[in-house]
C-alpha cells in the first residue's frame, strides 16, 4: 500500500488498495486512513455499482436524498451529471452534506464515470484545523451556540441543473445543531457550520447572527485549510462528510470543460445526531 498526501491540510492518494474487496479487514484499513487523512482518493478503481453499494454498506446504513431521484436499478445512487452544454453542476458551493437532516451524513464515496478533459475538480477543507485556528474570543462565543440548518427546499438541488431530477419532494425543512460538535469516534472537535445551509445562531440576535456566521464562512475557505482532487475516469473518493466541507469547482468554459459533460455516482452513509 502506498499513501500520497495531497496538501498538509488533509487528503491523501492511495494506492494497492481495491475497493471490489468489502471485507470487514479491507474496510477497517480504509476507515482508518479516512479517520486520518479526512478524504481518500482512489485512481483505477473499475467498480461496478454493486460493488460501490457494498463497500458503502460496511460504513452502516445507506442513505436516501430529501430531494433528489436515485438510479431505477440501484435507487441508493445518485447520479450527478452535468450536461455538455450547462455552465453549473450540483454542489458547486461549500458545504457539508445535508447538514439539514437530524443525522447528517457520515461518509460519501463518489466515484467518476465520465470527466471533462479540464474542470470540474472537487475541493476539500478540514473543519477541525478550522476549530482549532479560531482564536480564543471567538470560541469563547461559540460556547453551546446552535443554529438552524435548512434544506432549501427542492429547487436548490434541481431547477438550475438540467440533468438532475425531484423525486417529488418539495418542502423545506429545518434542523439545530451545535456549532462546534465532536467527532464521534476520534472525539475531535468540529467547526460545523456551512455557508449553503447554516442560516442562524439561536439565542442571538439577527445582526449579531450575521456577523458570527459570515467571519466562520471566512475562515472557514482558507486555502491552507484545503486540498485539490483533479478526477480521472474510474477514480473513487471517500470522505468523512461530518469534519469536511467540500465543493465542486464550476470553472467551465468554452474550449475547456464546456461542451463536455461530467458525470459522478454519489452514495452516501447515514451519520449520527451532531454533539
Amino acid at each position: 500500500m502506498e499513501i500520497n498526501l495531497i496538501s498538509g491540510a488533509l487528503g491523501a492518494e492511495v494506492k494497492g488498495i481495491d475497493l471490489k474487496d468489502s471485507t470487514s479487514e479491507n474496510w477497517d484499513k480504509i476507515n482508518q486512513l479516512m479517520l486520518e487523512h479526512k478524504v481518500l482518493f482512489f485512481r483505477e478503481q473499475k467498480i461496478s455499482s454493486q460493488e460501490q453499494i457494498d463497500l458503502a454498506k460496511k460504513f452502516g446504513p445507506l442513505e436516501m436524498h430529501a430531494y433528489v431521484k436515485g438510479l431505477p436499478e440501484y435507487p441508493e445512487i445518485i447520479r450527478i451529471k452535468k450536461g455538455a452544454n450547462e455552465k453549473h453542476q450540483w454542489g458547486e458551493t461549500w458545504h457539508t452534506d445535508v447538514s439539514y437532516n437530524p443525522k447528517p451524513t457520515k461518509v460519501i464515496i463518489l466515484r467518476s464515470r465520465k470527466i471533462p478533459p479540464v474542470g470540474g475538480d472537487t475541493m476539500f477543507s478540514n473543519m477541525e484545523l478550522a476549530y482549532e485556528t479560531l482564536d480564543q474570543n471567538m470560541k469563547k462565543r461559540l460556547e453551546g451556540k446552535k443554529a438552524i440548518h435548512s434544506s432549501l427546499g427542492a429547487a436548490a438541488f434541481v431547477d438550475k441543473y438540467e440533468e438532475m431530477h425531484g423525486n417529488g419532494n418539495i418542502d423545506e425543512y429545518s434542523n439545530v445543531h451545535p456549532i462546534v460538535r465532536a467527532h464521534p469516534e476520534t472525539g475531535n472537535k468540529i467547526l460545523f457550520v456551512n455557508s449553503m445551509y447554516t442560516k442562524k445562531i439561536l439565542d442571538i440576535s439577527d445582526e449579531e447572527s450575521d456577523e458570527i456566521l459570515n467571519k466562520l464562512f471566512l475562515h472557514q475557505e482558507r486555502l491552507d485549510f484545503t486540498c485539490r482532487f483533479k478526477w480521472t475516469e474510474n477514480a473513487v473518493a471517500i470522505w468523512d462528510n461530518r469534519c469536511t466541507l467540500h465543493q465542486g469547482l464550476t470553472d467551465f468554459f468554452p474550449g475547456r470543460g464546456l461542451g463536455h459533460e461530467r458525470i459522478m455516482d454519489r452514495i452516501a452513509i447515514q451519520g449520527d445526531r451532531p454533539v
